[in-house]
Order: C-alpha cells, then sequence, then structure tokens
C-alpha cells in the first residue's frame, strides 16, 4: 500500500519537460502571432488617412463650386482647416487657383506611409515602410493598403 502511495504523488506534477515544450510553443506562436496583429493594426489605421484626404477632396471642391477658385491655404482663415493629426498629419501643397494637392503622412506607428489626393483626384501612395513592398505603378491612382503593395 505505501509502494502506491508513492508511485500516485510522482504522477502528479508536471515535469519541467513538459513546462519547457509549452513554453516553446507559446513562443512560436508568439513570434508569429505578434507581426501579423501589428500589420492588422497599420491596416486598420490606413483609412483614417484616405478618408480624410477624400472629405478634404471634396470640402475643397465645394469651395471652388461657390468661389471659382481653390482656397489659398489650407487653414482655418483661410476657410479650409485640415483634420486634425491623428495617426497621420495633413498638409496642402502646389496650392493655385486651379490646382492643389493634400498630402497624408503618416507619423508614430505609421511613420512611413504617405498618400496624396489632388484637383483631378489622383489617388497616390508615394512613400510606404519598408517591408511593404513597392509602391506600384509608381503609385499613381493607388493608395496601397495592403503589405506587398495592394491597393
Amino acid at each position: 500500500m505505501e509502494q502506491q502511495n508513492t508511485v500516485a504523488a510522482r504522477q502528479s506534477g508536471v515535469t519541467l519537460i513538459e513546462l519547457m515544450v509549452t513554453l516553446v510553443i507559446i513562443a512560436i506562436l508568439s513570434s508569429v502571432a505578434l507581426p501579423v496583429y501589428s500589420d492588422y493594426l497599420k491596416r486598420g489605421r490606413i483609412p483614417q488617412a484616405t478618408n480624410n484626404l477624400a472629405s478634404m477632396r471634396v470640402k475643397m471642391e465645394q469651395y471652388y463650386q461657390d468661389n471659382r477658385t481653390y482656397p489659398s491655404t489650407c487653414d482655418a482663415a483661410g476657410g479650409m482647416p485640415m483634420p486634425p493629426a491623428d495617426d497621420f498629419t495633413y498638409s496642402c501643397s502646389a496650392l493655385s487657383a486651379n490646382a492643389y494637392t493634400i498630402q497624408a503622412q503618416g507619423s508614430g506607428t505609421m511613420s512611413g506611409f504617405t498618400y496624396t489626393i489632388d484637383q483631378a483626384n489622383n489617388k497616390k501612395t508615394t512613400a510606404v515602410p519598408d517591408g511593404w513592398g513597392t509602391v506600384p505603378n509608381g503609385g499613381i491612382l493607388c493608395w496601397v493598403r495592403k503589405k506587398g503593395g495592394a491597393c
């Protein structure tokens, strides 16, 4: 009877080998899951920029319809305030009576992404971070939204 109690006591715990195998499995799953999740978060933040650019284009076109010219500045004083900075900072360039370009440049975790839109509704991706592939067609008519340069 005493021998049976000793055997039962030995089998009730977890061995060091079992614990190490479990830790190795968790480490392997984490090494795969964390980069995928990080890319998922980035893909989820890209629509902030593209939606704000499209919204700004609509405002610019409304301004043009009312005034027959585009605003001379992109700020509240010029009647065209930029969207608040989120994961992107917004700016205007090439402003003239008949043309404009609005740019969204990534900051923080979104650094490396740069998107633009102009008066002709040309959507361009001018930069993507390393590891996201190359910009297709030189970025013309395309906002890259997925890794690998997919629009």
